[in-house]
């Protein structure tokens, strides 16, 4: 067929593979020009049965949203038979080639313990007795997507040996229309169904668009934002600091009828109790010492609108007797001015503090305080949201790679574990913070355990007498990670791994029994 494989041309065997190559030619065109799977799988089925003489020809495709390896497309079976070609990973001999991406050859099929006749196609103590079995995976990179099975009636194992390389040729062309195939058919289909799933689980409640994250905690939070956008109820966002109260009042001005109105934002302890009035309800000239001219507060500004109050625990209780009046008649008094001004508004306050053990130490008033708390929403903090940390993580890359010019493609594996078994005291904003950070560490596109603070150094296991924080430790924790890395890059194969950290095999073994590694978890 080609000068590498002289054998293909040699037809004293009984068989010729040169009046392959138009077919062939005429695959690589398709699947060049138009990927389209079923022209490319139509002529690979005619070039097997006519031009190899092969007695059953499949093409089983690996969905693996279900695990299932199905018959996709074949000849020499019934109809009933084909339906039956389904398996799984590791099932039989398709079942193998999918799960090690190792061509596997049968000389003879009854004697084969693993061979499972699932389709019921033939008679093993029959004339199918001499069958011989071959079957290749189509692979793109790594991945497998599939098989290309083909039997025949000899023995001959240079037959079997030509056979086996024109299958791999024949997977190779046709590998790039299956991924296509898959992602537009199956796994295209899958996704959409997973989404309809969850919006059904989810009683079709809107996400807001400027919060991350889908765990149960937050699908709540979500719940309680739909319900009171509709109206302009009085909203207590509760949480601890860092979990994003801001971005929670945000997301009920902005989906709310009044959202083309202003959104004011008033953090209640970043000023003096002196000028807080004045910040709040605006004043007269003349009012006070420099006040040279009128100025309006933070509630006229926010008059048919949204006002937010962050950290309304920290008020003065003098300035909590003003705040509640506005609350009840929507109106209030400039400073130093005696004419009342109403305001039409939504008022948003949020806390990190306990305003009930505040009422009952009489430093918040308790009048205040149920005005404030008709429709609360808590805030969970980063530790109670499960996945969300990961997601989290992978959109604080994703935005700090862009705005800072520095590609970072993935966060390591011993990386993620780090920041999902971490406590997160500082919750949204540490983890904000903490991303940052590990960018501008970075060298090789990936954050790793070690671009990450000490606070979340995870112990690693190796010698039991090294101090932790030592600058062995420290030492034994890289090493760790780079060989969880290199072992998951390669789907845990050892003789990969090892060449790409520049090791040997043996060497990789012994680093890895220190560390209690298994290449097996990683495949």
């Amino acid at each position: 067929m080609t000068a590498s494989n002289p054998h293909l041309c040699e037809c004293d065997l009984g068989e010729c593979r040169t009046d392959l190559l138009p077919l062939l030619y005429e695959m690589s065109q398709i699947a060049t020009e138009t990927g389209d799977l079923s022209s490319i799988l139509n002529i690979l089925l005619r070039l097997m049965k006519r031009h190899m003489n092969i007695v059953r020809g499949m093409v089983s495709l690996f969905d693996k949203e279900s695990g299932n390896i199905v018959l996709h497309e074949s000849f020499g079976l019934t109809p009933d038979e084909a339906r039956k070609g389904v398996y799984l990973m590791g099932e039989g001999v398709i079942g193998s080639v999918v799960e090690t991406g190792q061509t596997i050859v049968v000389p003879n099929i009854s004697d084969e313990p693993s061979f499972l006749n699932r389709t019921g196609s033939r008679d093993l103590e029959a004339q199918d007795a001499n069958l011989s079995f071959i079957c290749v995976p189509i692979m793109r990179g790594r991945k497998v997507m599939g098989t290309i099975s083909a039997e025949r009636i000899y023995d001959n194992a240079e037959l079997l040996k030509m056979d086996v390389e024109v299958l791999s040729i024949l997977a190779t062309i046709t590998a790039q229309s299956v991924e296509l195939y898959l992602l537009e058919n199956i796994e295209h289909v899958a996704l959409e169904s997973e989404n309809q799933r969850l919006r059904v689980e989810l009683g079709e409640r809107f996400k807001p668009a400027n919060i991350i994250g889908s765990s149960k905690p937050m699908q709540e939070v979500y719940r309680l934002i739909e319900r009171v956008v509709r109206t302009k109820t009085t909203v207590l966002v509760l949480g601890e600091s860092g979990v994003g109260k801001e971005l929670v009042a945000s997301a009920i001005h902005y989906n709310s009828p009044i959202a083309k109105g202003p959104f004011v934002k008033f953090n209640c302890a970043s000023l003096p109790e002196s000028v807080i009035e004045s910040e709040l309800f605006g004043h007269e000239k003349g009012s006070f010492t420099g006040a040279i001219g009128l100025r309006k507060g933070r509630f006229e500004e926010a008059a048919g609108g949204t006002i937010f109050l962050d950290e309304v625990g920290e008020m003065s209780l003098t300035t909590q007797a003003k705040l509640l009046r506005v609350l009840q008649e929507r109106s209030f008094e400039r400073v130093g001015g005696n004419s009342t001004i109403s305001v039409d508004l939504r008022v948003i306050a949020a806390t990190n503090r306990n305003l009930a053990d505040m009422v009952a130490a009489g430093t918040f008033r308790e009048d205040l305080y149920y005005r404030l708390n008709v429709f609360p929403i808590t805030i969970p903090p980063l530790r109670e949201r499960g996945s969300d940390i990961i997601t989290l993580a992978d959109y604080f890359v994703s935005r700090f790679s862009r705005e800072m010019g520095i590609e970072v493609k993935r966060i390591s594996t011993p990386a993620l574990n780090m920041l999902y078994s971490y406590h997160w005291p500082g919750n949204v904003r540490e983890l904000e913070n903490i991303i940052e950070r590990a960018i501008l560490l970075s060298e090789d596109g990936v954050i790793h355990g070690y671009n990450l603070p000490p606070s979340l150094q995870a112990p690693v296991v190796g010698d039991p007498d090294v101090p932790p924080g030592s600058l062995e430790a420290r030492l034994n924790a890289i090493e760790y990670e780079l060989i969880v890395d290199a072992l998951k890059l390669h789907q845990g194969n050892m003789t990969d791994a090892a060449t790409h950290l520049g090791l040997t095999r043996r060497v990789l073994g012994l680093r890895m029994a220190k560390y209690d590694l298994d290449y097996k978890n990683f495949r």
